[in-house]
């Protein structure tokens, strides 16, 4: 049976919400422009590589305002983990991220 390979960027392109570190971050953006020069090359069939930003997230803890920022590269490298169910990113120490969609109720009589 073939499984289809997974991609943090494709689930953080679909995500609502993130959980980094254990935080919960509703914060986070997507270099939209670096996205394209990325289709642009996989359309083209050309490989894409950049150290560019391609994710910024921010989360504040307690008092205390957090900031993440991933490079396309990292993001595109990061493994994920089946049995605890998040992305690992970098070198130690070791980011760990789980994209999460939200959930909404209609108000809406059926």
């Amino acid at each position: 049976m073939l499984t289809e390979t997974r991609y943090l960027l494709d689930e953080l392109e679909t995500a609502d919400m993130l959980e980094v570190d254990g935080l919960h971050a509703w914060q986070f953006t997507l270099n939209d422009e670096l996205l394209d020069r990325a289709e642009a090359a996989a359309i083209a069939g050309e490989p894409f590589a950049s150290d560019d930003i391609v994710v910024r997230i921010e989360s504040v803890d307690g008092r205390e305002r957090r900031h993440w920022a991933f490079s396309y590269n990292s993001v595109m490298e990061a493994q994920y983990l089946e049995d605890e169910q998040h992305w690992v990113l970098g070198d130690s120490p070791q980011t760990r991220i789980r994209c999460l969609g939200a959930t909404s109720a209609s108000a809406d009589d059926e």
